[in-house]
């Protein structure tokens, strides 16, 4: 009932032209509703969220009735020509692809180590590991993820050598792993840097992530990096995240006024989210997240606030990513 009155009311914008109060409501309850409904558990989220869904559409309260374009319309009527002050952006799969496909390099590199699966296998035991429920942490990726890939590394390949591990694991760090998705991302940000629009990587990811972004010279593109797998100290003379097990947090705090930084979530939880725009200083309804999972980055980002659009369907490059912003490149 809820979310048939809220398209109700989206939908009495468009025909009255004189409600734009009655919208911004909308978006007020829909975030509070977010919120609320929001749970650790992730099938309980996705099967509420995804009864939203089905009834008003996959981008978002009334979009798919009303049309991209009127809702672009509504956001420039509300923030002039610039819809979004922020845009969050989805590293693998979205900013980052692998080189090659996974089994494939599981399979290449650990040949060497007594790995006979093939590739059809190597790819069904990863895909039933990554799926299992990870109890040594609520979190996947926990600093530099070891235990977690460990697990997946063995499970998918049935090879435990700790060398085999090393080299895979140091081989997802490099640039010869990966490559950007769009190869006119670098002109995209630098027009939305020009036209005064924020941006930050928010990503499921461990440790790693940093050091590849600067493997890959696209790291200087953005404002903020939220990490899962990060605990942040902010001060102007410690620039790099550092992590607990690594750093005299205490001491250093109690000498520099440091302020701690947790994101101690992964997508879909709002959280990370939610410290993106922090340290970005904008708030969530200013930002827009695109990435190219539905439930976590469209729900999760939508449960925070944040106006969200799913890679290769609801837009397909960077570039019209910018246009629908308001930035021409």
């Amino acid at each position: 009932m809820a979310v048939i009155t809220k398209l109700t009311r989206v939908l009495s914008y468009f025909v009255n032209n004189n409600s734009n109060k009655i919208l911004s409501s909308t978006r007020s309850e829909a975030c509070a509703s977010g919120f609320a409904r929001y749970s650790s558990s992730a099938a309980a989220a996705a099967v509420a969220t995804e009864v939203d869904m089905d009834v008003v559409g996959s981008r978002g309260v009334g979009l798919e009735m009303l049309g991209v374009k009127d809702y672009e319309d509504y956001r420039r009527s509300l923030y002039g020509e610039i819809t979004h002050k922020a845009l969050l952006v989805d590293a693998a799969g979205t900013l980052v692809v692998p080189s090659e496909p996974m089994a494939q390099i599981y399979r290449k590199i650990g040949e060497k180590y007594g790995v006979q699966y093939s590739e059809d296998e190597i790819l069904n035991r990863y895909r039933r590991a990554y799926e299992k429920p990870w109890g040594q942490s609520r979190l996947r990726y926990v600093n530099d993820g070891r235990p977690f890939w460990q697990f997946i590394v063995s499970s998918s390949t049935g090879c435990s050598d700790s060398q085999y591990f090393e080299e895979l694991y140091n081989y997802y760090t490099t640039e010869k792993a990966w490559r950007l998705c769009d190869p006119d991302a670098e002109k995209v940000f630098k027009a939305l840097r020009k036209a005064g629009v924020k941006s930050a990587v928010v990503s499921n990811f461990d440790t790693r992530l940093r050091p590849l972004l600067q493997a890959l010279n696209c790291d200087h593109w953005f404002d903020a990096v939220a990490v899962s797998a990060e605990v942040r100290i902010t001060t102007s003379l410690i620039p790099s995240p550092l992590c607990l097990e690594d750093f005299k947090w205490k001491e250093y705090m109690r000498h520099n006024n440091a302020v701690l930084h947790v994101v101690a979530a992964e997508k879909p939880n709002p959280t990370i989210f939610l410290k993106a725009c922090e340290l970005l200083g904008v708030k969530p309804e200013d930002a827009v997240h695109v990435g190219d999972d539905r439930r976590n980055d469209i729900w999760g980002a939508r449960d925070a606030g944040c106006d969200a659009w799913l890679w290769g369907s609801d837009v397909h490059s960077f570039k019209e990513v910018a246009q629908r912003i308001g930035v021409k490149i």
